[in-house]
């Protein structure tokens, strides 16, 4: 058996490939072109946890895990023929598909970039998809880590997959609608809707875990050893807002709430979605009538204001005097939204959630406050700024 975990070098493909290859003994392959180091680089930004190569990473599991199933080939999934190769050789019989440009303000700069974002993305996932149905690969367990984002902001509880649509009296339904709100998150509603139609088409069996905004810096393997550790990106474009207002905290900048911050956003912990994707890949598909089962990965949704406010109160452990102030929105949102998100069939998976949101604070704290020093080094980036074509 080999399970394939795309984007392996990633935030959170990394320790998934990690946790999955210490739970089995089954083969666990990494893949990653390395393209999301390029692009915080290329916004002026770093991770600020040093992140080893893939090489020295697989060594640190063997020696501190004794994990001897994990390993790594890199390529970019975007190209047919390296997609082509991958699966002749490998032959998976599951697939954890994380790789993707994951930033919607980076695919918000420009044309440039919102076109390359839908490329990469769409692109990647169908080459995989096509690529099983060509290579008799079609009981492959096909996993997708897609995005709440393709939801947008609904005024009624948002269901965990379809919708329910009445027109003159009837009702059926439907798979929810896209309405994401930008060309990154269209790229996953535009996944959610390819995946839907190559198991009718293929017979793939689908699932596709809507990813909330993961927030944390550990699991439980990761903080085995240092040359475990997954990246940590704190900036405007890759920084999702947690992580940059725990980034600001530590550096003595304003936690920076744009408008009213009282929207809700939904949220889960790093070490939760972990587990998820892990369980799932470990137990195969659900017994789902038309082959795709939707996963709301999600734990509870959170306020922008309560998320600063929690911060402050828990950086005073630490020593920090955070102050938290308010700035004109860029974004163009409802910064009242109270965002309700059903999630029962993710909560099935996991069974419980692990980590509380201010125990993942903690948790983040712990971590950059010994990385202080090159948060600040690049602090210009907590902002929006242009960059060079």
């Amino acid at each position: 058996m080999t399970i394939l975990v795309t984007g392996g070098d990633g935030y959170l493909g990394w320790p998934t490939a990690l946790r999955i290859a210490t739970r089995t003994d089954d083969r666990v392959l990494a893949v990653d072109n390395f393209g999301r180091r390029e692009w915080v680089e290329e916004v002026g930004s770093t991770s600020a946890v040093p992140v080893g190569w893939m090489d020295e990473r697989i060594d640190a599991a063997a020696e501190t895990h004794d994990v001897a199933n994990l390993s790594f080939v890199q390529g970019d999934l975007a190209e047919k023929a390296f997609v082509e190769e991958l699966l002749t050789v490998h032959e998976p019989d599951t697939i954890v598909h994380a790789a993707a440009q994951p930033s919607a303000p980076y695919s918000q700069i420009n044309g440039e970039r919102a076109n390359f974002t839908q490329h990469n993305n769409m692109q990647a996932t169908r080459n995989l998809v096509f690529g099983l149905h060509e290579h008799d690969l079609t009981d492959t367990h096909f996993i997708e880590t897609t995005t709440t984002g393709v939801y947008g902001a609904p005024e009624f509880p948002i269901p965990e997959g379809g919708a329910v649509m009445e027109n003159q009296g009837e009702r059926d339904e439907v798979p929810f609608p896209a309405m994401a709100g930008s060309w990154y998150h269209l790229t996953k509603s535009h996944d959610a809707a390819n995946l839907r139609l190559a198991q009718s088409q293929f017979d793939i069996p689908i699932s596709d875990v809507r990813t909330a905004i993961v927030y944390g810096t550990e699991t439980e393997e990761t903080r085995a050893d240092d040359r475990l550790k997954t990246r940590f990106d704190f900036d405007y474009y890759f920084g999702t807002v947690t992580h940059r207002f725990c980034a600001q905290a530590v550096s003595g900048y304003p936690v920076t709430v744009y408008g009213k911050g009282e929207q809700r956003k939904p949220f889960i912990s790093l070490e939760d979605a972990v587990e998820g994707l892990a369980e799932l890949a470990l137990s195969g598909p659900a017994e789902d009538d038309d082959g795709v089962t939707v996963y709301n990965q999600v734990t509870r949704a959170i306020s922008i204001v309560e998320i600063a406010e929690t911060i402050a109160d828990v950086g005073a452990e630490y020593d920090l005097d955070v102050a938290v102030e308010h700035f004109e929105n860029p974004r163009d949102e409802d910064e009242t939204h109270k965002m309700e998100i059903e999630n029962d069939r993710y909560m099935d998976v996991i069974g419980a959630q692990a980590q509380d949101f201010e125990g993942g604070v903690r948790d983040i704290l712990d971590t950059l406050t010994t990385y202080d020093d090159t948060i600040a080094a690049h602090e210009d980036r907590f902002l929006p700024g242009v960059l060079e074509e």
